[in-house]
This record gives C-alpha cells, sequence and structure tokens, in this order.
C-alpha cells in the first residue's frame, strides 16, 4: 500500500456552515450522559453510497449547505441505484492528544474540547431533507472513544440522514503524525455496541490506508475504508483499492479519493469521479461507499 504523509498543518476553522463563527472555546469539563451498551445484531444492508468527504480544513473557504447539497447529488448522479452520502467530519485533530468538535460539548474528558456554535445543524438538516446519508467521522487522538461516540450520537442521532459513527484512525492516539494506532478486536467491537445503544442499525466505519490498522478478526457492522493516496496511475489505485476489498471481503468496503498527489494523472481522465469509481465498483464488489475528498472538490464540482 502507499504511505500517506499529511504534512499540512491542521488549522481549525470555525467558520460555520452557514457562517462565520467565534474563536473556540474550552468548555469546562461536566458530567456526560452515556448510553447503555446492548448485544451486537447486523444493523440493516448498506446499499450503495456516493458523495465527499467534508472538513473545515480541506477546503478552502466553506461555499455553505446548498453547495454541499449539490455535489452530493451531482456525485450520486454518476451512479445509478446510488443514494447521496457523506463523511462530515465533526471531531477535528486539535493537537496534544485534544479532538475539537464542531458543536457544544460538555465532558469530564480533558481531552475532548468544543466551540460554542453548532456548525453542522443546518447542513444535516438539508441533508435529512434531500436523502443523504451521513457518517460522523472524529479524529480522536487520545480522546476517550466511548465519550466521544455518546458526544457525537447524543447530538446528531435525531436526525434521519444518520447512518453511523466513522474513526479515522490515522489520529487514534496519534503522536502528532497521521499514522495512528492499530485496533484491536476488543475495541472494535466495543465501539460498535456503543454505537448501536444508540439506534441498531448505525454502523462504524474505520478508515486507513493500511490493512494492518484493522481489527484483525471483528467484522460485525463495520465498513472499512480505504484513504490512500500517492499512486503512479488509474490502474495503480485500481488494483490497490482492489487488494483492500478482497482482503476484508464480504465486510462492506468504501473508498476516499480524488488527492491532490494524484491529480498527476486522475486530471486526464474524462471524468474523474465517475471513471474511478466505477472501476472500483466494477473490481470491488464489496463496495458500498465512495467519496470524492475535499481538497480537490471544487476543481470538480466548482461553486
Amino acid at each position: 500500500m502507499k504511505t500517506v504523509h499529511r504534512t499540512f498543518l491542521f488549522i481549525l476553522s470555525l467558520m460555520l456552515t452557514n457562517c462565520a463563527s467565534p474563536a473556540p472555546a474550552i468548555f469546562t469539563p461536566v458530567a456526560t450522559d452515556t448510553a447503555i451498551p446492548t448485544q451486537t445484531s447486523t444493523p440493516e444492508p448498506l446499499t450503495l453510497g456516493a458523495g465527499f468527504r467534508f472538513s473545515t480544513y480541506g477546503i478552502n473557504g466553506n461555499p455553505g449547505p446548498e453547495y454541499w447539497l449539490s455535489v452530493g447529488e451531482q456525485m450520486s448522479a454518476r451512479f445509478p441505484e446510488s443514494h447521496p452520502e457523506t463523511i462530515w467530519i465533526v471531531g477535528e485533530f486539535y493537537g496534544g492528544g485534544k479532538t475539537y468538535l464542531s458543536f457544544n460539548a460538555e465532558t469530564e474528558d480533558p481531552n475532548v474540547v468544543s466551540g460554542y456554535v453548532d456548525m453542522n445543524k443546518q447542513t444535516l438538516d438539508l441533508f435529512d431533507q434531500n436523502g443523504f446519508k451521513v457518517w460522523l467521522q472524529v479524529e480522536p487522538a487520545n480522546a476517550d472513544m466511548i465519550t466521544l461516540i455518546d458526544l457525537v450520537m447524543n447530538q446528531y442521532k435525531h436526525h434521519p440522514s444518520v447512518l453511523g459513527f466513522g474513526v479515522d484512525v490515522e489520529w487514534y492516539k496519534s503522536d502528532g503524525s497521521p499514522l495512528g494506532t492499530p485496533i484491536t478486536d476488543e475495541e472494535a467491537e466495543a465501539w460498535v455496541k456503543a454505537i448501536r445503544a444508540h439506534n441498531p442499525n448505525y454502523w462504524l466505519f474505520l478508515k486507513h490506508w493500511q490493512t494492518e490498522f484493522m481489527p484483525p478478526t471483528y467484522r460485525d457492522g463495520i465498513v472499512f475504508i480505504d484513504d490512500g493516496q500517492q499512486y503512479e496511475s488509474f490502474e495503480e489505485i485500481v488494483n490497490e483499492f482492489s487488494a483492500w476489498g478482497e482482503h476484508f471481503a464480504p465486510a462492506p468496503v468504501g473508498f476516499q479519493y480524488g488527492y491532490q498527489s494524484d491529480q498527476i494523472w486522475w486530471k486526464e481522465l474524462q471524468d474523474p469521479p465517475s471513471d474511478i469509481g466505477n472501476a472500483l465498483l466494477e473490481n470491488i464488489p464489496n463496495t458500498t461507499s465512495l467519496f470524492w475528498v475535499d481538497f480537490t472538490i471544487k476543481e470538480i464540482f466548482p461553486p
């Protein structure tokens, strides 16, 4: 697999999905409600979703909710039988072992900080109204994972668009470099149970580009997302992603693509999101999610 080195600084933007907001504020820790875990049982099967990944740092200037609605619909239209789907990052790596949540979160965990304003509500409301499916992702650092799951799901589980919870393993117990810590079977099972305590049909996704960072054997209720980059050709990305899909089959898999490091070859394609995505669907039958990354999204989907 190709190794990803994200070397840019994580500058946390507090730009609201609708408008700018004040500088981030760290709340005085207080207790938070915790859902009671339930026994696992496989949720409803996934159908194909196609859309994009969103973060406050991945795009220069947030065009707002209507833009993201349009991008999701345009991406989904490229793949018959798909619905619009997004990875919406609500917890970003903050440095110092902390994660920053883009809504008011009250918790005793010293590794969780947040601001005053919910930066996601209006966009999620719009997604609810237009048939989107939404993954709420965190870059957890050293924050307690069950706490993060409960904070995020308590905030947003009333949105019918929410499909589940996602973890970028690159930033799990990270020392500041985008590599992370491998997930054990026991951790994966505990996270799935915590998510299903909020809704038995919720899924968990785990994201990395190396299979060694995924749980060795636990598969129940998990989608495995590959976010590899720095491929030399169209053929190489299809081959590498195909190996990922085969490794986890029959479990569902998803793919994040469109990075700047691969633009040298994908810019020559007639329709990069469609051409790459259809090649993956043809070669990886357990694919359930396709996401274009926000780092180059304005080039493919101009505001």
